[in-house]
């Protein structure tokens, strides 16, 4: 009996697996260039190629083929000790990686392979001939960064154009296939028992919907537990770029990651990785300095970056910190003075609003154009990126000390504990895990759109929700106060009815009301109406810059009746 296959889904299998096995073998090169005698990353960069190789044999893709034949053969000199695995030797491999991936990018469009990959496998050949064992002339190696900058256009090339994929255990499949056979049978019993009628019907119809309601419940937070995958990966991924970047520079640079084990939604993965990989490139080529400046600086000579992700508030929060020289403002406010952004007005600013120009379109402190930096692009393209999911983007930094990066991106789409309020009609809900208490006060000033509450002999400052977001309706003698958190800072937001905690399915804006500042997106209630989901972060920036630290010193003036509800 011949068996039909399906090739268009076996190539998706395929270029998923190779992909994978490319990131786990340029891993296993990183770990060769760190220690040289490393033979298990040896053996793993040999099994890797192996079945990559015999992968595409079976497609028929015979350039890919032929091309890691000849790196299989180097490979298998280095798993015997006959060649030396130096870090000439190590570039030449990741170079290879490189020419792998856009081999698969040909193979999947059906494209023709640039003729260069055809020299680098002669230039493989040709190293296993070297009696010396050395590779050829590092002129010929072309830059890293530029290197793997084309690998990497071509890999994006690649995601664009392939359907988007994700590995699923088999039991998750099958406990969502059990779930949703169990909701059809809850189904069913609903109709035959609304069918039948009775004088007990409404309650027997009211308990199944219960049960219908819990498996739906079920089915709903699998589907989207589903969707998460573990930044430690992606994270992962950019020690290359970390690698390269130095290379080119001529520094020392160790990369770190914390969080790894932290979920994301699949689609925020594709909206981070360009952010991250201008982040990454500007801390090596801006911030950490050369190993000759930092001994002089009694520093340790090898520079230190590190990736860290945790969840905040319902939020996920990425911060990319260097140990280098920090930003220098009067470099900043140089440049900015000559691209007109600031005037006359520039000293009397902020060190944080000086840092934030950085995120301005075409600002570069730098004189010239490198492969990594001086051609004005960036920071902006972050800011953007980071802004299409309805994300922050913020600096800090000490001179001398370093500088961290902080990305916050709102949940776009997944289901967390929210707790709903009420004002003037409408519905809004905070993500629980930012709630600290509730209060009661009195609405004598009802008038004021923002203010000071005095929790417990501590100066907090509120914003009315009435006025923050434009809601009308009468206000009511007592109102009440939620307050929330956002790091170290508290404020209350100040509603007319509180309505308690619940699951909450967040969906992202429509493109209309995008970025309104103070909102992260919305939900549908049980009645069917729409909900907005409150960005805390946001509004504890906005009570902050309203009252600023005066504020805090305010609780020996203040009045009015407050009691916990």
């Amino acid at each position: 009996m011949r068996v039909k296959i399906d090739r268009d889904a076996l190539l998706q299998v395929f270029l998923a697996e190779s992909e994978e096995n490319l990131t786990a073998m340029e891993a296993a090169i990183l770990a060769v260039e760190r220690r040289h005698d490393d033979s298990q990353a040896v053996q793993k960069l040999f099994r890797l190629a192996h079945t990559l190789k015999g992968n595409a044999s079976t497609l028929g893709f015979a350039e890919l083929v032929s091309f890691t034949h000849a790196l299989e053969d180097l490979l298998d000199r280095l798993r015997s000790r006959e060649l030396v695995a130096s870090d000439d030797v190590a570039t030449l491999l990741l170079e290879c990686v490189d020419a792998l991936r856009e081999l698969l990018a040909a193979a999947r469009t059906g494209a023709t392979a640039p003729p260069q990959h055809e020299a680098l496998a002669q230039r493989l050949r040709s190293l296993l001939e070297d009696a010396a064992n050395a590779v050829p002339a590092p002129a010929a190696i072309p830059a890293p960064d530029r290197l793997h900058a084309r690998a990497a256009d071509a890999a994006a090339a690649g995601r664009s154009r392939r359907a988007r994929t994700l590995r699923v255990d088999v039991a998750t499949l099958d406990r969502i296939l059990d779930l949703t056979g169990e909701i059809a049978v809850a189904r069913g019993r609903m109709s035959q028992v609304l069918d039948a009628g009775g004088a007990d019907a409404a309650e027997v119809a009211r308990e199944l919907h219960r049960e219908a309601d819990r498996l739906h419940g079920d089915l709903q937070q699998l589907v989207m537990r589903v969707r998460l995958v573990p930044v430690g990966p992606i994270f992962s991924r950019h020690a290359r770029t970390v690698r390269d970047a130095a290379a080119a520079q001529g520094k020392q640079v160790r990369f770190a990651i914390h969080g790894e084990d932290v979920e994301v939604d699949t689609k925020v993965i594709d909206y981070v990785q360009d952010p991250l990989t201008h982040l990454l490139r500007n801390a090596v080529a801006h911030g950490i300095e050369d190993a000759a400046a930092r001994e002089a600086l009694g520093k340790d000579p090898c520079g230190n970056v590190s990736l860290n992700a945790f969840r905040e508030s319902g939020a996920i929060v990425i911060e990319l910190t260097d140990d280098g020289a920090g930003l220098d403002r009067d470099q900043i406010l140089a440049a900015a003075r000559r691209r007109g952004l600031v005037g006359g007005e520039a000293e009397s600013l902020s060190d944080s609003e000086v840092q934030r120009l950085i995120f301005e379109p075409g600002f570069s402190t730098s004189r010239s154009v490198t492969d990594l930096s001086g051609r004005g692009v960036g920071l902006d393209v972050v800011r953007r990126n980071v802004e299409a999911l309805r994300g922050s983007v913020s600096v800090a930094s000490r001179p001398g000390r370093g500088t961290t990066f902080t990305i916050r991106l709102p949940l776009s789409l997944a289901i967390i504990q929210g707790f709903g309020v009420e004002t003037g009609g409408e519905t809004f809900v905070v993500p629980l895990e930012a709630v600290v208490e509730c209060l009661e006060q009195s609405a004598a000033d009802g008038a004021r759109a923002t203010g000071v509450i005095n929790l417990r002999g501590k100066a907090v400052p509120y914003i009315r929700l009435r006025h923050r977001l434009g809601v009308g309706g009468a206000v009511p003698s007592r109102e009440q106060v939620l307050v929330v958190h956002h790091r170290e800072r508290r404020i209350g937001l100040v509603a007319d009815r509180l309505l308690g905690q619940g699951q909450t399915v967040v969906k992202p804006l429509g493109p209309l009301f995008r970025r309104l500042p103070g909102l992260a997106g919305s939900t549908i209630l049980g009645d069917g109406h729409v909900g907005l989901l409150l960005d805390v972060a946001a509004l504890v920036e906005e009570a902050d810059a309203e009252h600023g630290d005066a504020a805090f010193k305010e609780s020996a003036q203040m009045k009015g009746e407050m009691s916990s509800c």
